[in-house]
């Protein structure tokens, strides 16, 4: 999963504009601002110390680093215009925030439904290539407005794509509408082998004559400044709370509901499954399914904290194209801290970490995948065949 705010985004409601002439007044208000994102983070940290306090310090430092990721996530799109958007790569590695997913490439624009943007790109060796536009006032109530699949794309024989979103339908070209409330654009990217394939590229572009904004909104920036520090304070105190159920089932895997159908700025058309694991060092979890048809699939790897695991240097996913499966699509996958070395079986690397969260994606099956079968086992036993 990943989000755009945790607080409601209300860039667009009215602003009180602080009394002109009163410059006493301004620096207060400024100050004030500042303070409250200083404040934010400074409860942000003693959220992260309170749930933290009986883990390892290598755990405790993850959380931290996992707030501070979130953070950096939020400044990197503190400035917007939504006149002019830019496509921003989301979720990349020093910058997770909530069910990141390393297989997939994110951009997200924020927009205004009463604009019309002119988006292309290329597709380059993808799976699957989405645009999605959502209307949302904030993380809990993000719908999918309307939707472009890969197929939808009219792409070239290049893989080149071009896309006029606006609320009416234009006289040619592919429509993305934008029906009232859309202020968000998702353009994701789907790969086997992310790390091999030949990455797209995307970029969105006004089509109508934009006036140059003033240099500086002092009242929208006391306003956005303030609402950081209210979101950063969210963010810790969200990591707990998306944790708790796994703690309390952990080795188990559920349906999970309230990812289906594009809530809290998901794709619609994934099904997802959730679990976690709880094991000792010398132990694995063995997850055994049989894949679906489908378009793509990938399982992925968390921390307690929401964020994926080191995608770079570790075996901590696996996608359908990739995976070991069986004729009939079963599947082995093992989740340990080293690698049982069995022929035919999926090794992903939990990190050695005793407690951690696993996700299933699953893109446009033909039918819902049985929830898979889950026991906890000795790695060296499962070398003997067990």
């Amino acid at each position: 999963m990943a989000a755009r705010d945790i607080e409601d985004d209300d860039d667009e409601r009215p602003l009180t504009p602080t009394p002109r002439g009163s410059r006493d007044a301004a620096q207060d208000d400024l100050a004030q601002a500042f303070d409250a994102f200083v404040d934010g983070l400074a409860a942000a940290g003693r959220a992260i110390a309170e749930q933290t306090h009986d883990l390892s310090r290598e755990q405790r430092a993850d959380g931290y680093r996992a707030l501070l990721r979130g953070l950096l996530n939020q400044l990197g799109r503190f400035e917007i215009d939504r006149s002019v958007p830019e496509l921003v790569p989301f979720n990349r590695w020093r910058e997770k925030f909530f069910m990141d997913n390393p297989d997939f490439l994110y951009w997200v624009a924020d927009i205004d439904a009463g604009h019309r943007y002119r988006i292309h790109g290329r597709v380059g060796d993808a799976a699957y290539t989405s645009i999605t536009a959502y209307s949302a006032r904030g993380l809990a109530d993000a719908k999918a407005a309307s939707r472009l699949d890969h197929e939808s794309l009219r792409l070239d024989r290049a893989g080149r794509f071009e896309v006029i979103a606006a609320r009416e339908r234009p006289s040619s070209g592919t429509w993305l509408p934008l029906p009232e409330g859309a202020n968000a654009v998702w353009v994701r990217s789907f790969y086997d082998d992310v790390y091999h394939d030949r990455h797209g590229t995307v970029a969105i572009e006004p089509m109508d004559p934009v006036p140059a904004p003033p240099p500086v909104d002092p009242d929208r920036f006391v306003h956005r400044l303030t609402r950081l520090g209210k979101s950063v304070t969210a963010v810790a105190r969200g990591m707990a709370a998306a944790a708790a159920e796994d703690l309390a089932r952990p080795n188990q895997v559920r349906e999970w509901e309230q990812m289906q159908g594009g809530a809290a700025f998901t794709e619609p058309e994934i099904h997802y499954q959730r679990g976690a694991w709880q094991l000792a060092p010398d132990q694995a979890l063995v997850i055994e399914g049989r894949a679906v048809p489908c378009r793509y699939w990938n399982l992925m790897l968390y921390s307690r904290f929401l964020n994926s695991l080191d995608h770079r240097h570790r075996r901590v996913s696996i996608t359908g194209a990739r995976a070991r499966v069986g004729r009939d699509g079963s599947f082995r996958v093992v989740l340990s801290a080293r690698d049982p070395g069995l022929p035919g079986w999926n090794w992903l690397d939990t990190e050695g970490r005793d407690f951690g969260i696993f996700v299933f994606r699953w893109l446009h099956a033909e039918r819902i995948p049985a929830l898979p079968v889950m026991r906890v086992a000795e790695i060296d036993s499962l070398a003997d065949g067990a």
